[in-house]
């Protein structure tokens, strides 16, 4: 198992929690999961430190299964373990559980086995590892293979409220975590409700909606058009499929005007999830801020927001554009 260290308290400053990344909120809620259910095993394809699955398997060593770097061998692996009764967790690098595209589809998926998949370092975030290694497009995959859910939360609390609900849940799931620290943006009492979406921020011209990491971009983007007299709604999406397509209908509803904001490709994730709600419940002018169908780069994390144009910003370019003339003087 190494020397890596168990769970680390969680900081704080001055009362505040600090910011942590999104996979931690993972190892701390597989942790907290693994002592009420003794059904829940973890595998892990020989990077359990980073995905912090390394916490379970400190305290639960005959509950945890190195897999090595043999991602297809894990799904497979898995798919036995839940017939067998067991609740497996099998967690690698986002990136690294497309090479089991096939095991997921055909013995996850098709048999609707009661496997949890978390891909850790999602999105060009990731940063200097390079587009090699900066998955933009896994929500997408698995958000098209039938039977599959599919989460990206949006800070460290709410992924450890996910994996709690994922330990519940039956059935086949996806959870995209990520490696850089995110700001907090819900209180330690959060739940989770798989297919349910949440407003951050009341609003009435245009609607950001976020996922993951670039939901805290959203929430800034709202401040800095408030000073420019543009109220804007913030909605949370942490579950990408099944969208809320009630809480998609109502904020447009409200609004008129709604941006989508991604770590992701643009094609088949929240932003076309969303417009494909808005289409069928209640049509509205749209806009969607990710990657434009590009793969990302060599950079700081920083850096590759914004030049792929996920910058706060960015996001309040884009909602001036749609709002137009409705901006307060």
């Amino acid at each position: 198992m190494g020397k890596n260290p168990v769970a680390p308290d969680k900081k704080r400053e001055g009362g505040q929690r600090l910011p942590e990344p999104i996979r931690n909120g993972y190892g701390h809620g597989l942790l907290k999961a693994g002592r009420e259910r003794e059904e829940i095993v973890a595998l892990d394809a020989d990077l359990a430190g980073s995905t912090r699955s390394q916490w379970f398997g400190e305290e639960f060593p005959d509950r945890f299964y190195q897999m090595g770097i043999s991602e297809q061998d894990m799904m497979v692996t898995a798919v036995g373990m839940a017939s067998a009764g067991k609740h497996p967790f099998a967690s690698t690098f986002a990136i690294f559980s497309e090479r089991a595209f096939e095991q997921v589809r055909n013995s996850v998926a098709r048999m609707d086995a009661n496997v949890k998949i978390v891909g850790s370092h999602g999105g060009v975030l990731t940063g200097q590892d390079g587009s090699s290694a900066q998955c933009i497009e896994d929500l997408a995959v698995y958000r098209a293979i039938p039977n599959m859910t599919v989460l990206c939360p949006s800070d460290v609390v709410e992924s450890e409220a996910a994996t709690l609900a994922l330990a519940e849940y039956e059935g086949p799931a996806y959870m995209r975590t990520t490696r850089r620290k995110t700001p907090i943006h819900h209180d330690e009492d959060t739940t989770f409700e798989i297919g349910e979406g949440e407003i951050l921020r009341e609003g009435e011209d245009v609607a950001l909606v976020g996922t993951g990491s670039m939901t805290g971009r959203a929430m800034q983007a709202a401040e800095r058009l408030e000073a420019k007299g543009v109220s804007a709604l913030v909605a949370n999406m942490p579950t990408i499929k099944p969208i809320d397509r009630d809480l998609v209908a109502e904020i447009s509803q409200r609004t008129g005007h709604v941006v989508t904001c991604e770590d992701h490709n643009v094609i088949g994730a929240l932003g076309s999830a969303v417009a494909e709600a808005l289409a069928e419940t209640r049509p509205a002018k749209m806009a969607r801020v990710g990657i434009d169908d590009h793969f990302g780069r060599s950079g700081t994390p920083d850096k590759l927001y914004e030049a792929f144009g996920l910058t706060p910003d960015h996001i309040v370019e884009e909602a001036e554009r749609l709002v137009g003339n409705r901006v307060r003087a």
